[in-house]
């Protein structure tokens, strides 16, 4: 008020404003409570109101007189938004031009609302921008707000929160307000709210002087103190009454307060004040007694003891403290600013005329408004003051921070400006214990590099670290992006690099077993085992699918051609004498030789479709680890074609191994049917289990140099099983028995036909003469019983066992090491040839024996003796089924003719040659 007093006194007493005219006030005490207003400010309109006094008579009959209510023209103020809101809306239907020096709601600005609103400093909302602009400036997007029930605390969060979203980049985690009467432990609650979000630490309050004092108190008895940081609006400011006593709560506390300055006239005009001179103020005896903490003597009141009695001698500033209030330069601007306006209309409407003229008696309330939104000067403090349409001044703000350290008392210190924009010294600021680093209030931390931000829902400033994991790199701030298959992750998960390239390396352990087992042997299977562990290229991949299954079509196809060669024979053996077609040498060579040529055929068909070439494989070896990635460079064979690549070689050996089981019956003696046999079943117990193995290890990391290590020791013990097998007991006799080893010759039996009848004539001189049975020709109606088939048999025999060609192929080892098994073999197999086939003719029977000896004794029977004697002889035995004395037999033998015999009893000159 004294304020207004003095810029009131200030204008009267300027001859260039307002000249010839004096301002006058009328002022009325709101009490900081707007329904109390509202009635005073009734006063202020009474003189508009126009009462009917036609019906008042004075006790005389005479009309009263009525002095009417002073007629204003403006209003300053009030301080308080919720007052000056409440003033408005009375003054605005009387068309009466408010001005308030500190009223800042945002909803002031609505000028279809508050039409005759006008204010010298700025709204909330310019406090609101420039707090967000603080709070961003910090570094901040994770804050709390506070305010105090009513306009100014409401309004103003709203402000700041609007202002926030459309900005973005700052959240609000708990919004909370003050109740207008707080119950008892009501702050603390306030406090435990707070920190239910503690990553929230700055705390934005619009709140009063009483507010913000007990909200610090509840910060210090819940021991919080330096955790919150405030940033305050200007009912903080810089003022000491709410941080008495909790500087340590408040130290770092941020406020803001509309740029003002010092009026040093207004100084010397308020100390200069005492009880003799300001007796127009009717407050300012209270004032004194308030400020000198006095007591002054009143009629018909008595005077406390314990009080001081003032004495009108004290001075303000002398004898008490004094610093001047914030408001004073914005309450003495909005006088001002009407002193201007009406300045101005006076110069318009009354021109060239003293005192106020007929045109501004009364003044019309809305052509002042536009006077007054049209003023522009330099204020109390040397800075323009100015209005929007809207009625607003400009913000300007000064920013305060209360420190306590480092200088030399403690205080609230000016850390920037905000004027459109924020000019804020981060230097110059310091927070809890003198620590210069802004303190963080943020929902989450920044994520770590190759880390990407996933958003919580519905609060844009908090959001969870994930990992870009597996093969993925950080793309950008929100998104992960799995890498090319050439390519992996850094370290860091920030970009991609290429995978590194591997092979299957000679000193693997992987290619160590394969190689030794191949070096057993240098044939074409063991060979793969070198091309599948030698560097893929061009050549190496053509010659691995070319010889990956040929060296096994080469064995199995040879063993597929001889035991169906012998299961052949001996079945056609059962049927007719006839042997079976294709059996000669010449034939299995063809047969073998077409069956490898299918094989051959198929892979150069592949090199046509699919010609050989080599590929850097990153799928296969790509583990959760992407530091374990690595490209595999090998040849394009697909497991798929590898199988397909040996599946004909797997046939062929299985169709061996049927057949061997088919020849499973033939006597051990026989050739080599057994041994293929055994050779055969413990290649498939192998690739039996070279599959599951296969297969199985399709998903493993060290896919490659298992499959590799498997399916060449496959090969490799495949080929040592027929080399062991079938061809290690050749090498044995070529090398510990060379004797059994000379070239295979054709017999010219005809001296082995001469020393047998010299044979015979021994035997026939010590019977002293001879004696010629003859076997009874005579057909017999009768079945053979078991007697005489058991009679056959060892006429059989002793006619077998006396032919001199057996005897000496026996003898001579012309059968091989089982000459004389094969022998008695002989004898049964002639035997059963008679029971399984009726009428034999003795053509049959020679050619049946011929063929036998032939292929089991290397014999070519020439002299005669088989058709002649023996053919002749077993046929008529089984012809008469009588029995036939074993000599009877062997005497018929010396009948038979030998023709062209030479004398050769040591049998040189045959042509002899054991079987390998």
């Amino acid at each position: 008020m004294e304020a207004m007093l003095y810029a009131l006194d200030q204008i009267n007493s300027d001859p260039e404003l307002l000249p010839n005219i004096t301002l006058g006030a009328r002022i009325l005490d709101t009490c900081s409570r707007d329904t109390y207003a509202l009635e005073q400010s009734l006063t202020f309109v009474q003189a508009l109101i126009q009462k009917d006094t036609s019906d008042i008579r004075c006790s005389n009959g005479e009309q009263p007189i009525i002095r009417k209510p002073e007629r204003v023209v403006g209003v300053i103020g009030a301080s308080a938004s919720s007052v000056s809101i409440m003033v408005a809306n009375i003054l605005r239907l009387f068309e009466i031009p408010q001005v308030s020096y500190a009223s800042t709601a945002p909803e002031l600005s609505d000028n279809n609302r508050y039409d005759f609103f006008t204010r010298v400093v700025p709204p909330d909302s310019y406090q609101a921008q420039a707090m967000l602009d603080i709070v961003k400036a910090l570094g901040w997007n994770y804050v709390s707000t506070l305010a105090s029930e009513g306009n100014y605390g409401e309004s103003g969060v709203e402000a700041f929160m609007q202002i926030s979203r459309e900005a973005g980049g700052v959240c609000i985690a708990q919004s909370v307000k003050i109740p207008r009467e707080p119950s008892d432990g009501e702050f603390d609650k306030i406090i435990k709210r707070l920190m239910e979000t503690s990553n929230a630490r700055g705390v934005i309050i619009f709140a009063n002087e009483d507010d913000i004092k007990r909200v610090l108190e509840a910060g210090k008895r819940a021991n919080l103190t330096g955790h919150f940081l405030f940033v305050g609006s200007d009912s903080w400011g810089a003022k000491s009454s709410p941080i008495a006593d909790l500087e340590d709560v408040a130290e770092g506390a941020v406020t803001i307060l509309p740029k003002r300055a010092c009026i040093d006239g207004f100084d010397q005009y308020f100390t200069s004040r005492s009880l003799e001179n300001n007796r127009r103020n009717i407050w300012f005896n209270e004032f004194w007694e308030d400020d000198f903490r006095c007591k002054l003597t009143r009629p018909g009141i008595k005077l406390d003891p314990d009080k001081k009695k003032c004495t009108g001698e004290e001075r303000i500033g002398r004898d008490s403290s004094y610093e001047q209030e914030g408001k004073v330069q914005f309450v003495i601007d909005a006088v001002y600013s009407v002193a201007y306006a009406l300045h101005s209309m006076h110069q318009d409407l009354c021109p060239g005329s003293y005192g106020v003229c007929s045109n501004m008696d009364p003044v019309e309330g809305r052509s002042l408004l536009n006077y007054i939104r049209a003023v522009n000067f330099n204020g109390s403090a040397g800075t323009s003051v100015l209005f929007n349409e809207n009625g607003d001044a400009p913000g300007r703000y000064d920013i305060f921070q209360f420190q306590m350290t480092n200088h030399s008392h403690p205080g609230y210190h000016v850390i920037g400006q905000w004027t459109n924009n924020l000019r804020l010294n981060l230097e110059e600021m310091q927070w809890s214990g003198g620590d210069k680093l802004v303190p963080e209030s943020i929902c989450s931390f920044p994520c770590k590099p190759g880390e990407r931000k996933k958003m919580v829902k519905g609060v844009p400033c908090c959001w969870h670290c994930e990992l870009c994991d597996g093969y993925q790199y950080q793309l950008d701030e929100f998104n992960c992006e799995t890498c090319p298959s050439d390519m992996r992750p850094v370290p860091n998960r920030t970009a991609c690099r290429p995978t590194p390239i591997i092979k299957l390396e000679w000193n693997s352990p992987w290619a160590l077993v394969p190689v030794s087992l191949s070096t057993l042997g240098i044939f074409l299977i063991y060979l793969i085992t070198f091309l599948m562990i030698a560097e893929p290229g061009t050549v190496a991949c053509a010659f691995r699918r070319l010889l990956l299954g040929l060296g096994m079509a080469i064995t199995y196809s040879a063993m597929l051609t001889k035991t169906n060669r012998i299961y052949r024979i001996f079945e056609q053996g059962k049927k007719s004498v006839t042997p079976p077609k294709f059996i000669s040498p010449t034939s299995q060579l063809a047969i073998t030789f077409l069956l490898i040529s299918i094989q051959v055929l198929g892979v150069f068909v592949w090199f046509a479709v699919v010609p050989p070439h080599t590929i850097i494989d990153y799928e296969e070896l790509r583990p959760p680890n992407p530091e374990l990635a690595r490209g595999i460079l090998k040849c394009d064979m697909s497991d798929l074609s590898i199988i397909c690549c040996l599946s004909y070689s797997i046939v062929l050996m299985v169709t061996c191994t049927v057949y061997a089981v088919k020849s499973r019956g033939v006597p051990e003696t026989f050739n080599e049917a057994k041994p293929i046999g055994f050779t055969m079943y413990t290649t498939c117990i192998v690739w039996l289990a070279f599959v599951p193995i296969f297969f199985g290890t399709a998903q493993s990391t060290e896919k490659l140099f298992i499959q590799t290590a498997t399916l060449t020791v496959s090969m490799s013990l495949s080929a040592s099983v027929s080399l062991g097998m079938l061809y290690m007991p050749k090498v044995y006799v070529i090398i510990f028995h060379p004797e059994q080893n000379v070239q295979k010759r054709k017999r010219s039996l005809k001296a082995v036909a001469q020393a047998a009848r010299l044979s015979q004539k021994s035997q026939s001189e010590k019977q002293n003469g001879e004696t010629k049975i003859e076997p009874d020709r005579s057909q017999s109606s009768m079945a053979a019983s078991a007697a005489s088939r058991e009679l056959f048999t060892e006429g059989v025999r002793a006619v077998l066992s006396s032919w001199p060609v057996l005897q000496i192929a026996v003898d001579n080892g012309f059968g091989g090491v089982y000459g004389q098994q094969k022998a008695d073999w002989l004898v049964d197999v002639v035997q059963q040839y008679f029971h399984d086939n009726a009428d034999l003719q003795q053509c049959e029977v020679e050619d049946f024996i011929s063929e036998l000896m032939d292929q089991e004794f290397d014999t070519v029977v020439d002299d005669g003796s088989l058709p002649q004697c023996v053919s002749a002889d077993i046929h008529a035995s089984d012809a008469d089924v009588q029995p036939v004395a074993a000599g009877g037999v062997a005497a018929a033998l010396t009948d038979c003719p030998i023709t062209d015999a030479e004398e050769d009893p040591e049998g040189k000159g045959h042509s002899c040659t054991l079987p390998v």
